[in-house]
């Protein structure tokens, strides 16, 4: 059923027959790889093994903070401080082009505008910052100085620990949680096309000057899911971007509802009803369809990744079997444990999860090969290790394993005991050593262009940005365009 946002408080009398998740009716038994791009049939591969630093954005040994990174149209985007600007916006072109630099200084002088929260919708990109005159804002930029500025004098409410995306791209807008400068209204839905003009309140959902608190926004099949607050009830509602909302869960104010993961025309998602443990859920966009199928007591499930059509994630600390690889199809007797890699309650707690082709990579430890990359088809006797790159019980220890064009880039500790990067087209004679100098400990492995960025520490550099060249096959021999 859908209802204008203004008649949402109408919610309590027409839900009043559904029975609501109640702490005392959970019984206790004995949550980015980055996303595929279907549409790009070309064969990608690194262009060589060799890896290079772009540029020491803040020389000497600290290290320039380079945090957030996103891909866009002309570059990858990050924040960095250089020592000089403070912490910024920075662009770079990677391998090609015209470089690696500053974007733009939008806060004049050391302490730099703190930008937060990229989000890319179309050709744009969106971001939190503060100029140093109009406090912490919303801004655009479409790559260049002369088009990075401020959209509107609003404020997107703070994520927070836990609260998911701030900012969303939906429909060719962006969405986000607001309060009006005025205070006529509290924290609800906003939308932006980046300009001033275009920047809005959607409705006031929680009528008058309290706050409903959209959050944890999540796109899938279509809609645009999110989480609110009315009273005293948290709720997961589905809505178009106007001023219609279809309600799904309601729960009490102290459970949350986090971490949202499309798969097919299925939205899987945990609830935690203030215990310190998630209950996994499932919602195929209606009330009647939204339920729940299992608690995972201790740790919360984590690294969730789609294969097949199927949830695949890392959960089980709290049982006797121990944290293992899981699967869910979406109902209550196919959410299982895929295999007991570790027998006994220390389990092979699997890691950076991440979909390379058909198959499902992740570090785990089976007790007698230590810490090494293993690889799954779904099943249980598809479930093997994939590479023992440091035989014996200590392991490679890998992490960062991300999945890029169906090649695999990871971080593993194998000569020398430092973290190096590692590249993988799923085979063992091509799992390979990436040659970055003395640069260890990789991290954030992210394809913008035709290049994959990372960013390792050098003893005399601190963690700066590196890229990789990484192209279509057939461009590879004719070097930079």
């Amino acid at each position: 059923m859908k209802m204008p946002w203004r008649s949402f408080t109408v919610l309590l009398a027409l839900l009043a027959g559904c029975e609501p998740l109640l702490v005392d009716d959970i019984s206790r038994p004995a949550v980015t790889g980055p996303a595929r791009h279907a549409s790009d049939h070309r064969t990608w591969e690194p262009c060589g093994l060799g890896a290079s630093r772009l540029a020491d954005i803040r020389p000497g040994p600290e290290g320039s903070a380079i945090d957030e990174r996103l891909p866009g149209d002309g570059g990858l985007f990050f924040t960095a401080d250089d020592g000089r600007h403070g912490a910024e916006l920075w662009t770079s072109s990677g391998t090609q082009g015209p470089g690696t630099r500053l974007l733009d200084d939008i806060a004049r002088g050391r302490e730099g505008s703190g930008a937060t929260d990229l989000t890319r919708v179309g050709n744009r990109v969106f971001f939190i910052a503060d100029d140093g005159a109009n406090g912490r804002a919303l801004w655009t930029s479409d790559g260049t100085r002369e088009g990075t500025t401020l959209v509107k004098h609003i404020l997107p409410m703070s994520a927070g620990h836990g609260e998911g995306q701030t900012l969303v791209a939906y429909k060719g807008r962006l969405y986000f949680s607001a309060a009006r400068p005025d205070g006529a209204h509290g924290s609800e839905l906003w939308t932006s096309d980046g300009t001033g003009a275009g920047t809005h309140e959607v409705a006031d959902l929680f009528p008058g000057p309290d706050s409903a608190f959209p959050r944890r926004f999540a796109v899938h099949d279509g809609s645009l899911y999110f989480v609110i607050s009315m009273e005293e009830e948290n709720w997961l509602v589905r809505g178009d971007g106007g001023t219609d909302v279809t309600p799904l869960l309601q729960v009490f104010e102290d459970t949350v509802i986090f971490h949202m993961k499309s798969v097919d025309e299925k939205l899987f998602f945990l609830v935690d009803p203030d215990e310190g443990e998630a209950i996994l859920h499932v919602t195929d966009g209606t009330p009647e369809g939204t339920r729940r199928l299992r608690l995972f007591p201790g740790d919360y499930p984590h690294d969730m990744v789609e294969l097949h059509g199927k949830l695949y994630f890392s959960a089980g600390s709290g049982t006797r079997e121990g944290e293992e690889l899981w699967v869910s199809d979406g109902t209550v007797s196919g959410t299982r444990r895929v295999k007991d890699i570790r027998p006994g309650s220390e389990g092979s707690a699997p890691a950076s999860l991440a979909v390379a082709g058909d198959r499902l990579y992740f570090a785990a430890d089976d007790g007698r090969h230590g810490r090494e990359l293993w690889v799954s088809d779904g099943t249980s006797r598809g479930t093997k290790l994939f590479k023992d790159l440091v035989p014996g019980a200590e392991g490679a220890s890998p992490t960062e394993v991300t999945a890029i064009q169906d090649w695999l880039f990871f971080s593993a500790t194998t000569e020398g005991g430092e973290a190096e990067p590692w590249v993988s087209n799923g085979t063992d004679s091509g799992t390979r050593r990436i040659s970055a100098g003395s640069a260890r400990s990789p991290q954030g492995f992210i394809r913008s262009g035709w290049d994959v960025f990372f960013t390792a520490e050098d003893g005399g550099t601190g963690r700066e940005l590196y890229a990789l060249p990484f192209r279509p096959s057939t461009e590879c021999a004719r070097g930079v365009p």
